[in-house]
């Protein structure tokens, strides 16, 4: 089955877009797992604190960040989402290996072959069938962010960092076409969970 993963940019809506596609395959008969990065498992919540809220409140080094979600991608992997696919189920993942590349690559500067290869030894080669990127403009996502609350340490990035990482998606999506579905999530939750649900059926053909 089906190994779909969503991205984008801060307030782009993944989160309850994915809850509403979980909804919507469940309701068709499928078997669903949807899972989060970073977290989804002990080891990854705990990721997930130290990185968006880290102790002592000084920055993470980015290199430090990278491996930190490099690890609590392969933990990930390893206990949820593989096992979850050999049981014939559809995988629905907020986040993965692209958005290391889309953050810590094209907005923090590091070497994107570098990441490649660590995402490679992270996930064992897995990768994902759909990946469905949910487009909106910066400024947009962050005033939806900060009304919102619950603000974390990527959202107190600068615009031109947010920007970085929102381009970088769009070239992601540029060089594998096949693979990457771009919505328009500037929208409202209902029109955006239609195209959603529509970009999936497509592929499901």
């Amino acid at each position: 089955m089906p190994f779909v993963t969503l991205e984008g940019g801060e307030g782009s809506g993944k989160s309850a877009q994915a809850r509403r596609l979980e909804e919507r395959l469940r309701a068709r008969g499928f078997a669903v797992v949807s899972t989060r990065e970073p977290g989804g498992t002990p080891v990854g919540e705990a990721v997930r604190g130290v990185v968006l809220h880290p102790p002592g409140g000084a920055p993470v080094d980015p290199l430090a960040e990278l491996l930190l979600f490099e690890a609590a991608r392969a933990q990930l992997v390893s206990t949820v989402i593989r096992p979850a696919l050999e049981r014939g189920a559809v995988v629905l993942c907020d986040r993965f290996a692209d958005s290391s590349l889309a953050y810590q690559g094209y907005g923090r500067g590091l070497d994107l072959g570098l990441i490649e290869r660590l995402n490679a030894v992270a996930t064992g080669g897995l990768r994902p069938d759909l990946t469905l990127l949910l487009d909106v403009p910066v400024e947009v996502g962050l005033t939806r962010r900060r009304r919102m609350g619950d603000v974390n340490s990527l959202d107190g990035e600068d615009v031109a960092f947010h920007e970085r990482v929102r381009q970088g998606y769009l070239a992601l999506a540029r060089k594998e076409p096949s693979r990457w579905r771009i919505v328009d999530a500037s929208r409202s939750e209902d029109e955006v969970a239609d195209a959603v649900w529509s970009a999936v059926r497509e592929w499901l053909g």
